[in-house]
C-alpha cells in the first residue's frame, strides 16, 4: 500500500514464510531497489510482485528530483570531499539471494528490462533459465549461482551486451556455452560447478550432437527477425512482379482505356457534385 516507495531494503533479518500476493495492483509500482537477501523466505518466487514492478519495466518520470551524495578521494596525500548530484534513479536492482525460494523462475522476471543487477543466488530454484532473460538489455550483473537450475544456457543471453558479471556457479546446467558478443569476455569461473557444460571457455569439448543442437537453438533465436524479413521480401517481390506485369500489358496493348474511362467518370461526378452545391 506504498505506491511511492522506491527503495526497499530488508536484508539480513529473520523474516520467514512466503511472500503473499498484494491486495492492489498498484503496490510497489515505483520500486526500483529491492533487497530481501539473507532472510528465511520460502515458497515460490512472487510472480505478482514482479508484475507490479512497473518502474523496472518502463521509464518513470521523477518530476526533476535529484539526489546528492558525497565521495571522499585522496589525491596527492590530500583527502578531498566531492559532492555529486545526479538525477534519480541512480541504480536499479533486485536481490533475493540467500533465502529458501524454490520452483521455477517466473517468465515475468524477463520483463524487468531496466534492472541493472539481478541476484537470485543461494536458493533452491529449479527448471531452466527463462529465454526471456535475453530481453533484459540493461543488465550489468546476473547471479543465479548455487541453485538447482537445469537445461541449457539460452542463446538469447548473448543479447545482454552490457553484462559485466555473470555467475552460474553450482547448478545442473548442461550443453554448449553460448558464444559471441559479451559471452566471449567471461572466463571459466563463471560456470564452475556445472559438470554438464562444454565449449569455450571451458576445457571440456562438446560432442557433435551438442554442437548441432546449439546451432539449431541459435537459428531458432533468429527466426523471429528472419521471418519478418522473409515476409517483407516476399511482399516486395510480389509487388514488383505485379507492377512489371501491369506495365507490360500497358505498353503492349496501348493505353488502358478502361482505367482512363473510370477516372474520367469519377472526376466528372465530383465536378458535377461541386457545381450542384454551388448553385444551392
Amino acid at each position: 500500500m506504498l505506491p511511492s516507495l522506491r527503495v526497499l531494503i530488508l536484508r539480513s533479518n529473520r523474516f520467514h514464510g512466503s511472500i503473499q500476493d498484494s491486495l492492489t495492483n498498484f503496490s510497489f509500482s515505483k520500486l526500483q531497489m529491492v533487497d530481501l537477501s539473507h532472510n528465511d523466505f520460502t515458497g515460490l518466487l512472487p510472480t505478482e510482485f514482479f508484475q507490479n514492478l512497473k518502474a523496472l519495466k518502463e521509464e518513470v518520470g521523477y518530476d526533476s528530483e535529484y539526489f546528492s551524495y558525497s565521495v571522499n578521494l585522496t589525491i596527492k596525500d590530500l583527502e578531498l570531499e566531492f559532492t555529486k548530484t545526479v538525477h534519480m534513479p541512480i541504480f536499479t536492482c533486485v536481490d533475493l539471494s540467500d533465502n529458501g525460494f524454490h520452483g521455477e523462475i517466473p517468465k515475468v522476471v524477463g520483463e524487468l528490462r531496466l534492472v541493472l543487477a539481478l541476484n537470485l543466488s543461494h536458493n533452491s530454484l529449479t527448471g531452466p533459465i527463462p529465454p526471456s532473460f535475453g530481453n533484459l538489455a540493461a543488465r550489468e550483473s546476473l547471479d543465479l549461482s548455487f541453485n538447482k537450475l537445469s537445461g541449457r544456457i539460452p542463446s538469447q543471453l548473448t543479447n545482454l551486451t552490457f553484462l559485466e558479471v555473470l555467475r552460474f556457479w553450482n547448478n545442473n546446467l548442461v550443453g554448449p556455452i553460448p558464444q559471441g558478443k559479451q559471452f566471449d569476455t567471461f572466463e571459466n569461473d563463471s560456470y564452475q560447478g556445472n559438470l554438464g557444460l562444454c565449449g569455450l571457455p571451458l576445457s571440456k569439448e562438446c560432442s557433435n550432437d551438442e554442437r548441432s543442437q546449439q546451432a539449431q537453438d541459435e537459428e531458432d533465436n533468429g527466426n523471429g527477425i528472419a521471418f519478418f524479413w522473409k515476409v517483407a521480401m516476399m511482399g516486395y517481390g510480389c509487388g514488383m512482379v505485379l507492377g512489371i506485369s501491369i506495365a507490360y500489358i500497358v505498353f503492349t496493348t496501348g493505353r488502358p482505356w478502361w482505367l482512363v474511362r473510370m477516372i474520367e467518370r469519377d472526376l466528372q461526378n465530383k465536378v458535377s457534385s461541386w457545381f450542384g452545391k454551388k448553385r444551392k
